[in-house]
């Protein structure tokens, strides 16, 4: 019998193949756009120097309602001056150094008041009669990461949650700890993570430390445990620090009603400053000598004296090596380095293959070392393709790409960026 074939249809004729691939490439993208989008990322409140003093309890009655709240405040006011140790000066005097009432909670009657409340004082006008107008001892700036777990999950910036608010609308002015505290929007809550605080890497920490301008790391942990649904919540919270997520303290508080979580977040936020203020006047807090610190804000004094003695440094490097000519006596005379002579400092880009975090790590610590690298940041990571770092060098680009192959690297430079591989 006679076989019959019916012809396919050529691939070129298939006009649905374009159209299915664009419908994929734009759902990666819808995808990758949903890993940042959503309602996340809290801005913190900008911190003053103002002295607060929080958790004023008063019980007042009056003639009506405004009355009572009024008689409430001025209450807070003396207990709270008198909380701080101040000296005895007329209730009109302290009103007078009161810049702001914070309302924690408040319940108004029809002739009585009952509230907690927070007194701020200005401290350019309560600060003499404290005896504090002097300089304050601060801690290096803190990156503060607040981990919730609940439920099983851990959770950072992904979402956002009532750990982070307390974290972010709470007034550090006053504190000793300066917090650094990042906002959770855009591309950090894909960086900043739970799974970065069990790192030990320093390369990864201190590229993330130098783009907040942090010496080291706080890790504020509450774990928070639901009896039933509405019913009371049991939080234990640990604080920790440091690239090795050290244990500074712990302790527990308990509410009720699920309502009343954000009160006890507060409240946790509160003693936790307390704990890391303690551990900083024992000595505990201090940045991990480990970490690189260049991009920390130093006192210009400060500034001033390590820059010269890294210019003498390089001026006595630089007087051993010179070495006579052996060229005839009628030929120039080598020149001397002058100690005046400007140091030219240039940043550069470097690529680098990257096909695992460990080869990161490597790149990283090894651009890190050659000769004349003043500090490194990445700017982009592609973990199994190619990472983009930039890199400050003391020199030109012909210079970084010699100390890198004194590095054992192999270089192709081109127009201000090099390319190494192993």
């Amino acid at each position: 019998m006679p076989s019959f074939a019916i012809p396919r249809a050529p691939t070129a004729r298939r006009p649905w193949v374009p159209i299915a691939a664009a419908l994929m490439l734009a759902a990666a993208g819808a995808a990758l756009v949903a890993q940042v989008g959503g309602d996340r990322g809290i801005i913190p409140v900008a911190s003053s120097e103002d002295i607060e003093v929080r958790g004023i309890e008063v019980d007042v009655t009056g003639k009506s309602p405004e009355d009572a709240r009024l008689k409430g405040w001025r209450e807070a006011q003396k207990l709270a001056w008198e909380k701080l140790g101040g000296p005895e000066i007329p209730d009109s005097q302290v009103e007078g150094l009161v810049s702001a009432i914070v309302v924690e909670q408040e319940r108004l009657g029809p002739r009585r008041y009952i509230a907690t409340l927070g007194v701020i004082f200005d401290r350019a006008r309560a600060g003499g009669l404290l005896g504090r107008d002097g300089e304050r001892a601060r801690s290096a700036p803190m990156l503060t990461l607040p981990v919730l777990i609940s439920g099983g999950a851990q959770t950072m910036f992904e979402v956002r949650n009532p750990w982070q608010r307390a974290w972010a609308e709470t007034q550090f002015g006053a504190s000793a700890i300066d917090y650094v505290r990042p906002s959770g929007a855009g591309g950090e809550s894909l960086l900043l993570t739970y799974g970065q605080t069990g790192r030990r890497s320093r390369a990864w920490w201190n590229d993330i430390l130098d783009q907040f301008g942090a010496a080291d790391v706080l890790i504020p942990i509450a774990n928070l445990r639901y009896s039933y649904p509405g019913g009371p919540v049991e939080g234990h919270f640990t604080g920790r620090y440091g690239p090795d997520s050290r244990w500074l303290g712990e302790f527990s508080l308990r509410v009720q009603r699920a309502d009343q979580v954000p009160a006890m977040m507060n409240a946790a936020v509160q003693r936790f400053d307390r704990m890391f203020g303690q551990a900083l006047a024992e000595g505990k807090l201090r940045p991990d000598p480990t970490l690189s610190l260049a991009s920390v804000e130093i006192q210009p004094e400060v500034r001033a004296l390590i820059e010269a003695a890294r210019r003498a440094e390089e001026v006595a490097a630089g007087a051993r090596e010179v070495v006579p000519s052996e060229t005839d006596a009628t030929g120039p005379a080598a020149a001397a380095p002058t100690p005046d002579a400007p140091v030219t400092v240039g940043t550069f880009t470097v690529q680098v293959a990257t096909p695992d975090a460990r080869s990161v790590d490597s790149a990283l610590a090894a651009v890190r070392g050659a000769a004349g690298v003043r500090g490194v940041a990445t700017t982009s990571l592609a973990i199994g393709g190619t990472s983009v770092m930039r890199v400050t060098y003391q020199g030109d680009l012909d210079g970084l790409a010699n100390a890198l192959r004194a590095a054992g690297w192999q270089v192709t430079a081109g127009s201000n960026a090099i390319a190494i591989s192993r």
